[in-house]
């Protein structure tokens, strides 16, 4: 048996029913500082959310500080690592959280041994 969602008492649908403002008094005071200044490329990310809700395309953004909201669950981001976006589905556990939370934006560095010439000691080693 699958485990239903629950946060903070509530269902998904709960949530997603509710107005923003009383979701607003579930999640932690930093979140809800947050989405009450809510900057100008924040309103044009919830824009751009309306627009593609039903087109089922992948909304790209450069807002890794943007709080997700149960609206979005369902939905794909493209969130910008730096270099690249990485594609995110929104999951109901996410909901609270910070879109950058789920993307890392450095990756593992793999350093393989010293060439030769790359220490005092292995100049003057043989080729043969």
């Amino acid at each position: 048996m699958a485990k239903k969602f629950v946060y903070r008492g509530k269902s998904i649908e709960e949530l997603q029913s509710m107005p923003i403002d009383e979701f607003m008094k579930l999640i932690d005071s930093r979140a809800r500082r947050a989405l009450k200044r809510v900057s100008y490329q924040y309103k044009e990310l919830l824009t751009k959310v309306k627009k593609v809700r039903e087109k089922g395309k992948v909304i790209k953004t450069h807002l890794r500080e943007a709080v997700i909201i149960p609206q979005w669950v369902g939905l794909k981001f493209g969130v910008h690592m730096g270099k690249e976006f990485k594609e995110i589905t929104i999951l109901p556990d996410m909901v609270g959280y910070r879109l950058g939370q789920f993307t890392q934006t450095t990756g593992r560095v793999a350093h393989s041994g010293p060439g030769v010439g790359a220490t005092r000691g292995s100049k003057f080693m043989p080729l043969k």
